[in-house]
């Protein structure tokens, strides 16, 4: 019998970058809620931050590290703290904000960051009647958004139209925890103050399982998808012990697997990762990540190493398996909220060859999607898109998310929107075509130029007249 079981994973190791490639002076946002704080994606990272007089978030290219200026701009549209905030999957410019106004806004964040604060989302989706505590987006399907509020009420929009088109009302007597997408997008699975997890098709509108007390403790419970379908849960025991479990929804009556851990107050976030099958625990006001490897032997959950550090954690930002470094055998990287700042922890395989790391990484989902807003809201499914990582990965062209609202007085049946602008066409191959666009190009950055100046003259004008 073998005494130390096989993984590739065992050795896993973490490591914070230096202070110089951390972001400084920022100020974390101190709202009472337990959501991460911070989204990122190969380009961006978005971090929620104290604002005066309406709720703001801080959109920051990766590349600007160091100390960020206070007067740096801000997306500051809601007129209540920001309490989530999430980036689409298949667009890495546009980003979706719950507030405690009421509201969802969703972004198009300009290609290179902002130079000015953003406070016109495309759109705004309003729906609910308190605040909104959670938004995701489908992993598969283009611009269909959740969003679940402290009125108990699971919202689904095809966020190309704007409109709410799934609204999941009687399902949850009590405050919704966490809500999560599987794999292909066709289930949803919710924590709930009533200390239920329920798994649910949003599109029938029915509950398919729900477990009662899958944690006994009262302080809040997080529920996550899995890649093979299996459901992992983290709350608390009746003694307040932190616990995590594994459950099957085909027979949800009995776990798979519970474990105790330790007895701190922190809710446990839970990042996954479906490609290797990696759990990470972050706990809010921890100062560790635990990290768990998911596999078909008994037990089932097993625990692989803790990366500690002094500092607390205010929230955490989960970097998509495309944004990696793959020479560098990165397989997650972290970005830990401090009081102050936010700063990557990047979690390594050793291994001792340059060459790629096939079995570290096999094909991940990529930035386009399967679907489109509408074929899965008429009940089409479809598993995300693969790409694989040997040459890393190459962000290509966004498009421009386009929404067309829907005409309410026509009752002519609607025709299918076409809710985002096409691809960027492919230049054609005639020098004309070319130089049309060219010209195009040129006017545009001429028509910038103007208006820039006309800014500078305006500023100096004022400029002089304090002086004066």
């Amino acid at each position: 019998m073998r005494v130390v079981r096989q993984s590739k994973f065992r050795h896993v190791f973490g490591q914070a970058v230096k202070n110089d490639q951390c972001y400084d002076d920022i100020r974390v946002s101190r709202v009472t809620w337990d959501s991460s704080f911070c989204a990122v994606n190969p380009k961006f990272v978005a971090i929620i931050i104290e604002a005066s007089g309406g709720g703001a978030f801080l959109v920051l290219p990766l590349h600007k590290t160091g100390r960020i200026d206070k007067s740096y701009p801000t997306v500051c549209g809601h007129t209540g703290p920001v309490l989530d905030i999430d980036w689409c999957p298949h667009n890495d410019q546009v980003i979706a904000s719950g507030s405690e106004d009421c509201t969802v806004m969703v972004w198009q964040i300009p290609e290179n960051g902002l130079t000015s604060s953003l406070s016109e989302p495309v759109v705004v989706l309003e729906g609910h009647s308190k605040r909104v505590g959670i938004v995701t987006w489908h992993p598969t399907a283009r611009n269909v958004l959740l969003s679940a509020g402290c009125d108990n009420l699971i919202i689904i929009w095809n966020v190309g139209t704007g409109e709410a088109l799934i609204n999941l009302e009687d399902v949850h007597p009590d405050v919704i925890y966490s809500v999560c997408w599987n794999r292909n997008g066709s289930l949803i699975c919710t924590a709930c103050k009533d200390k239920k997890v329920r798994v649910i098709d949003p599109r029938k509108e029915e509950v398919i399982a729900e477990k009662d007390k899958a944690h006994e403790g009262a302080r809040p419970m997080r529920a996550i998808f899995l890649a093979d379908g299996n459901i992992f849960t983290t709350g608390f025991s009746r003694m307040s012990e932190r616990q995590l479990a594994l459950w099957n929804p085909q027979n949800i009556e009995e776990p798979i697997s519970v474990h105790e851990m330790d007895t701190s107050n922190g809710v446990l976030l839970p990042f996954y990762d479906p490609d290797t099958n990696i759990v990470y625990l972050c706990g809010k006001g921890d100062s560790s990540i635990r990290y768990f490897e998911i596999t078909d032997e008994a037990p089932y959950v097993h625990y692989l190493n803790t990366f500690s550090t002094k500092e607390p954690q205010r929230g955490m930002g989960y970097m998509a398996k495309r944004g990696l470094d793959v020479n560098k055998c990165e397989i997650a990287r972290f970005y830990k909220l401090h009081e102050r700042k936010c700063e990557p922890i990047i979690m390594t395989v050793p291994r001792k060859s340059d060459l790629f790391q096939d079995d570290l990484y096999p094909d991940t989902a990529g930035p386009d999607c399967a679907l489109e807003a509408e074929e899965w809201f008429e009940g089409k499914n479809g598993d995300p898109i693969l790409i694989s990582l040997k040459h890393g990965y190459v962000p290509g062209k966004n498009r421009d998310l386009k929404v067309v609202k829907k005409n309410i007085l026509e009752n002519k049946p609607a025709k299918k929107t076409e809710h985002t602008a096409p691809a960027h066409k492919q230049v054609s191959s005639t020098p004309e075509a070319k130089l049309d666009e060219i010209l195009k190009e040129v006017k545009s950055l001429r028509d910038l130029i103007g208006s820039q100046e006309k800014r500078i003259a305006k500023l100096e004008e004022q400029m002089s007249k304090i002086a004066i």
